[in-house]
This record gives structure tokens, sequence and C-alpha cells, in this order.
């Protein structure tokens, strides 16, 4: 009896180990909801910037952010701290479409949200007088100003 129980552990460590060895893919797939809301935010821009706003008549940061994961069927809170409460931290090397990323503007930590759409890129409704638009990582004035990325936890 007690040999049967060595050789049970024995046979379950060997599927656990082998399990381990099992090769995981560099980067996971972009998930379905983020990809897909990533997506709604592209097909907003040109449409004007407006301090509050969540809707295509006009958007702010957040409410660019509220109203795309929206289109997706998630309700999030208008406004960066309301967002980053909902997200957890995650490394700019491991940035999926959809993340959030924040940015200090005007000597305002986390002022300002933009969505990852890949490639270095994101797309944001920036401030009064300009339009939702892409920028890339490689301006300098993102650049500089990106505080930290975040990811929604709505998988």
């Amino acid at each position: 009896m007690l040999f049967r129980a060595f050789r049970i552990v024995l046979f379950s460590l060997g599927i656990t180990i082998a399990a381990g060895c099992a090769h995981a893919p560099v980067e996971p797939a972009p998930p379905g909801l983020a990809s897909r809301a990533a997506d709604q935010a592209i097909a907003m821009v040109g449409k004007p910037y407006q301090y509050g706003g969540n809707n295509p008549a006009g958007f702010d940061c957040s409410g660019l952010v509220q109203y795309s994961y929206g289109r997706v069927g998630v309700t999030l809170p208008h406004g960066t701290t309301n967002l980053r409460r909902l997200s957890q931290p995650v490394s700019k090397n491991h940035l999926q479409r959809g993340d959030l990323l924040f940015f200090t503007q005007e000597g305002k930590r986390f002022s300002h949200v933009a969505m990852y759409i890949g490639s270095n890129e994101f797309v944001h409704a920036p401030s009064t007088g300009k339009k939702v638009y892409i920028s890339s990582f490689d301006d300098p004035y993102w650049h500089r100003h990106l505080t930290e990325a975040r990811r929604l936890d709505i998988y």
C-alpha cells in the first residue's frame, strides 16, 4: 500500500515537472476585449477634444478609454484616478493592445491617459483644441512624460 502511494506521488510529480517544461509563448496573444477596445479607440481618431467628454461628439483622455471599453461591454468610470484604481502595473516591455498608459503633464502625475495600440503607438485625446490622434513613444515629449503602464483586470 505504501509503495502504491509512493508511485502515485512520483507519477504526479513527473506530470507537474513535465508540464513546467512546456514552452510558454514569449508574448501572449492580445486579450479579445482589450484589443477590440483599442480598435474602438482607433475608430475615434479625428474626433474633437472636449473636457469631460466621453462620446464621439467630444472626448477627454479618460472619456476615450471609457467609451472604447464601453463599446465592447466593459463599464469603466471616468477619470484617470479611477482608471488607475481598476488596473495593475505592467512593464512597458510587456504591453498589449488596450493597456493604459499614464502620463505626467504640467507637473501633475497621472493627469493624462492613453490606450496602447501596438508597435510603440497609442491613441489618445490630448488637450483642448486638438483631436483624438495616434502618437508614438518615438515622440520625445510623450516618451519623457510616460509615468506608467497599467492593465485592466477584465479577462
